[in-house]
């Protein structure tokens, strides 16, 4: 059976999605955006980020030299440039909108499609200009775009990256912080050593633009996530995660970082290095450089990146010399600042909350399925599943009944696999499919807040309407393949793992936190500051444990954080 759905022509830009709104705060906020239309297209998204009805319409091929798919691209490009040139966005107009992107790392699946790749990537080019948006646009893993658009990197390292036309800037469209997880998988982290690094090398060596992929983690909310299992967080390990937290310490270092390459602008965009050019205007900036903890070894870093510095080829010797002769004594004059996020339990109805809902006031609906369901029908063989389901579910049913007569032999075929709610005093033990409900009042305040789906098993999710994801805290990571990682040499998604043995995930909610400025709240420890200095001062490195027993619990039940500032000398 085959559902023919359409919605060509109908677009939702409310609420988060509201595009022009968004570009509007990066103007209020004196930021420059790359505004990448695609058509987006990634493994990590539910049929890979396109509609669903595309599926259905005649004859369609979807990324090739096909009429029908070429036609919905044109409208969906052409009403995205009108609404942002409606709002006069780009430069060109006064706008915030630097660059433009047409379509999505096709160039890593192009030979898949033949010929017909080529003459479809130059009319994609052809339809992109055409529309004039007065800033250049770019195909990011594209080497053989066409000389209208500029082929951009996109990876964990691209300093090693050439555009294919020397007139062509270098850009890096995604710098990959971290990596993405999914149901049953350790958690991949990037060390911001590595990732600190890769930036400054690929600014050395001639590059222009850089955009970390992700700079903010996010969410994949409702039934949006795609691939095999990937998980509702898409927290990618970046600078601020998934909830808005900066994540430490490569949030700071990465903020200290650009702050740096800032600092030495003009030296960096000369087009031709000044002959009498000394680079002792940014003594002070590669002083800041040696000095800040990005690498730890900080005297290979100044090997590579002074003597290949080719915007710097003036540098004399005597200034090498001075500041690698600082390294014994780097007063570096630098605030380490860290703030940690942990979720306190708290039960329905608990001394948290004004509800009286407990655990007796869960209800639930049974979902019918196979032949007990309204929607249920008779087909030979097994179907496709997004027609048949037209992708409003993650699952079909199949049921079969046959009659045995006497001792007949038959096949004995396994029965459905069941759920078992062992969390909810209210409900069934075991059903196959069931919605369960209660209410409760979130806590006060604007503090974080999440819901732990652990002693559940695998399902959806939704809070007042609003689809919060998938969940599977169940399906554990495998043990034994998070060791201590060692950022030295190439990174790949499998170095650095962590949650070996655990739940990928099992938190779904929005912490917050802010790290720079720092002062008490009405909920503090006041032995904290001096159990930090005992365990601190006077070491190169400290690490200690952020528990209860440690600092104690002057508020119980409340979601509380430490944040450390210090000054190294």
């Amino acid at each position: 059976m085959i559902f023919l759905l359409r919605w060509e022509g109908l677009y939702d830009f409310e609420g988060g999605k509201d595009l022009v709104r968004f570009v509007k705060l990066v103007a209020d906020a004196g930021l420059y955006a790359h505004i990448r239309i695609g058509p987006y297209v990634c493994a990590e998204w539910n049929y890979g980020g396109f509609p669903l009805w595309l599926h259905f319409i005649p004859g369609i091929q979807l990324r090739t030299d096909n009429e029908p798919y070429k036609a919905e691209m044109k409208r969906f490009t052409a009403k995205i440039v009108s609404m942002l040139k409606d709002e006069n966005l780009y430069a060109s107009q006064g706008g915030p909108i630097i660059l433009s992107q047409i379509e999505n790392e096709y160039g890593n699946i192009d030979k898949d499609y033949g010929p017909a790749a080529q003459t479809y990537i130059k009319w994609a080019a052809s339809m992109a200009t055409s529309l004039n948006t007065g800033v250049p646009w770019v195909m990011c893993q594209q080497r053989d775009a066409p000389d209208s658009m500029i082929n951009t990197c996109n990876g964990f390292y691209c300093d090693g990256f050439t555009p294919n036309s020397k007139n062509k800037p270098a850009m890096w469209t995604e710098n990959w912080t971290g990596w993405y997880f999914s149901f049953g998988g350790a958690v991949p982290y990037r060390p911001v050593e590595d990732l600190a690094f890769a930036v400054a090398r690929f600014y050395q060596r001639g590059g222009t633009f850089q955009n970390y992929y992700m700079y903010h983690g996010g969410s994949n909310f409702g039934r949006t996530t795609g691939g095999p299992f990937i998980s509702t967080s898409y927290d990618f390990d970046a600078p601020l995660d998934e909830y808005g937290v900066p994540r430490q310490p490569k949030w700071g270092d990465l903020k200290d970082l650009h702050k740096a390459i800032k600092l030495c602008e003009e030296a960096l965009v000369e087009t031709v290095p000044k002959k009498n050019f000394t680079c002792l205007q940014c003594r002070d900036v590669w002083f800041r450089l040696l000095c800040i903890k990005l690498h730890q070894h900080v005297l290979l870093f100044w090997q590579i990146l002074i003597p290949n510095m080719t915007q710097l080829q003036a540098i004399t010797g005597d200034l090498i010399t001075y500041l690698l002769g600082l390294l014994a004594s780097c007063p570096t004059a630098k605030m380490l600042c860290t703030t940690l996020q942990r979720f306190v339990p708290a039960s329905v109805g608990d001394e948290l909350s004004d509800s009286k809902a407990n655990s007796s006031d869960w209800g639930y609906i049974r979902e019918p399925i196979g032949i007990s369901s309204n929607d249920a029908f008779n087909r030979r063989g097994l179907l496709e599943q997004i027609n048949t389901t037209a992708d409003q579910s993650d699952y079909l049913w199949y049921s079969i009944s046959t009659h045995i007569k006497g001792d007949e032999p038959f096949l004995n075929v396994a029965s459905q696999t069941t759920i078992h709610v062992k969390s909810l005093g209210c409900c069934p033990k075991s059903v196959r499919v069931m919605f369960k409900q209660t209410n409760f009042d979130a806590p006060s305040g604007d503090g974080p807040l999440a819901i732990d789906f652990t002693g559940m098993t695998k399902g959806e999710a939704w809070v007042n309407g609003q689809g919060i994801g998938r969940y599977w805290p169940v399906y554990n990571a495998p043990s034994g393949s998070c060791s201590k990682c060692n950022y030295k040499g190439e990174y790949s998604p499998s170095k650095c793992l962590k949650n070996c043995g655990k739940p990928s995930q099992k938190f779904f909610g929005t912490p917050q936190g802010k790290c720079g400025s720092f002062s008490h709240g009405e909920c503090r420890s006041t032995n904290a500051l001096s159990i930090l200095q005992k365990a601190c001062i006077g070491l190169r490195s400290c690490s200690i444990g952020v528990t209860t027993s440690t600092f104690g619990d002057p508020c119980k039940n409340v979601v509380k954080s430490l944040a450390v500032e210090a000054s190294c000398a």
